[in-house]
């Protein structure tokens, strides 16, 4: 039986995971939104993947996790790693190409900058706070020209002449653009300015301060967007690199370091079909007041954090068993 890898990264928009054997190489992948249900989009990712996967020649031995719900499907999961998305895409990405000095990464509702030196993270930055050129704000943007997002970069790339739309927060930009649309402004030019503010937001806002060195590898659902690498090399005058797998980075970053670890764990695909729920509970025991949050795999209580000092601590049976 050879050893396979689980790389699971859980967003707010999208719900990625990679299986890697112990060369690295992607044996199974899948991409699903996540719905506002990160339980449920694993579930269904689990799924997914078993069924690309010969359960007869692989035996997954490690998890790990990361994305904004890292944590909660961590536990879910049974995970040897959880890390933070920084760590996943860095190694994701070295992984893949060892010589890389800068990474673009523009995901559902964030982004992120990251700078690397002889394959270390030496300063990183993200956005949290403004939806403006993220996979989110192109895809409403999108819904009101009338097109498919997926087709938004093929549309930039016939644009003559880029219309300028003022893109420093989505309320500029979508008052902008139904402006520019409603005086005669084309299609293509509309779509290829909005490419272009998207690189202008990130790099005056995320990578504001950062000295950019090739190579550069663009990652996030929307370097799939042609239009928007097309304005990135414009923008910064060197070649932007986009991976197949771009999509996937993060998923296959942390499965690399749960084959790193060394701590081996037999996971199964049967935890699809084991009901998982979570409940906010508010302590109330001090000035604090915390929120914790409980996890409970088939009504059993098997993790719980939140608390910031012991009187919101909650035992497992886990924890009584130790």
């Amino acid at each position: 039986m050879n050893k396979a890898y689980l790389g699971i990264d859980i967003g707010s928009i999208s719900t990625k995971g990679v299986i890697i054997d112990e060369n690295n190489n992607i044996k199974a992948k899948e991409y699903l939104w996540s719905e506002g249900d990160p339980v449920g989009a694993v579930k269904r990712l689990l799924i997914a993947l078993s069924k690309q996967i010969d359960t007869n020649e692989y035996q997954v031995v490690a998890v790990g996790t990361t994305g904004s719900a890292r944590k909660l499907i961590g536990v879910m999961t049974d995970a040897v790693v959880i890390k933070n998305e920084i760590t996943a895409h860095a190694i994701g990405t070295a992984s893949l190409y060892p010589d890389v000095r800068t990474i673009f990464e523009i995901g559902g509702q964030d982004s992120k900058i990251i700078l690397i030196e002889n394959g270390i993270v030496v300063d990183y930055a993200m956005n949290t706070l403004c939806a403006a050129g993220t996979g989110a704000f192109l895809s409403s943007q999108a819904h009101r020209l009338g097109v498919q997002v997926e087709e938004f970069g093929k549309i930039a790339l016939q644009s003559k002449k880029p219309t300028q739309i003022a893109a420093r927060c989505t309320v500029f930009a979508e008052s902008d653009l139904v402006h520019k649309a409603q005086i005669g402004y084309k299609k293509e030019d509309i779509i290829a300015g909005l490419c272009k503010s998207v690189v202008a937001n990130y790099l005056n806002n995320v990578g504001k301060g950062k000295k950019i060195v090739p190579p550069i590898v663009f990652q996030g659902g929307v370097s799939k967007n042609e239009g928007v690498v097309k304005a990135f090399e414009d923008v910064t005058g060197y070649p932007v690199t986009v991976d197949p797998n771009s999509h996937l980075i993060g998923a296959l970053g942390v499965a690399i370091l749960a084959k790193k670890s060394r701590v081996e764990k037999d996971f199964t695909f049967d935890i699809a079909n084991i009901e998982f729920i979570t409940k906010g509970v508010e302590c109330g025991k001090c000035s604090n007041n915390c929120e914790i949050i409980c996890v409970y795999k088939d009504n059993e209580l098997i993790d719980a954090w939140g608390n910031k000092c012991d009187n919101g601590a909650i035992k497992t049976r886990r924890d009584k068993k130790n």
